[in-house]
């Protein structure tokens, strides 16, 4: 079945793109971008239910417009570990949402996955940490892994902007929380 269109979702207006009513927030990006839909971009989708599922129904990237949804996604943000998420789970939930369609796994993978997982219970107690302050994950130098950046100047280097470093530590934004709270607010 096709996750889009099998009515998991109560969509609203507000979370279609106009004109070709695409859920943004479940759709991956090559079928945003151009209509590309096929098993792995239904992947994408049901990474998000996933995700939907862990945090007990909170909405995908929260108060994000679509616009910004889209252009986060493309610059390599992802939404963060659920509380209390499996490890497992929550790295599951990242590699269908690799940016590379032809990386994500195949629905059969993600079946022996979560069977493997089921049959090895133990191997759902190590919890991905989980970081209230942070919203959505940062882009990572690679943009695909979405790894929690530890240091401001890390985080710089990653986006480029590595020149910026003294402005952010003499503004007093040292630590990457603060820099977290700053986009938060």
């Amino acid at each position: 079945g096709r996750t889009l269109s099998s009515g998991w979702h109560r969509v609203t207006g507000d979370d279609l793109l106009q004109g070709g009513k695409i859920p943004i927030r479940w759709t991956a990006p090559e079928a945003i971008s151009y209509r590309k839909f096929t098993s792995a971009s239904d992947v994408w989708s049901y990474g998000i239910v996933m995700w939907e599922v862990m945090t007990y129904g909170e909405r995908p990237y929260w108060e994000l417009s679509n616009h910004e949804v889209m252009k986060a996604i493309n610059d390599g943000f992802r939404l963060p570990t659920p509380m209390d998420c499996p490890s497992a789970i929550y790295q599951l939930m990242m590699q269908c949402w690799q940016q590379d369609r032809s990386r994500r796994p195949k629905f059969a993978d993600i079946v022996s996955i979560l069977d493997k997982l089921i049959r090895a219970p133990d191997s759902l107690k190590t919890l991905a940490d989980f970081d209230p302050r942070v919203s959505i994950r940062l882009p990572s130098t690679s943009g695909s892994e979405g790894v929690p950046f530890r240091t401001v100047s890390e985080w710089l280097e990653s986006i480029k902007m590595q020149q910026y470093t003294e402005h952010f530590m003499a503004a007093g934004y040292t630590a990457i929380e603060k820099v977290a709270q700053m986009t938060n607010e």
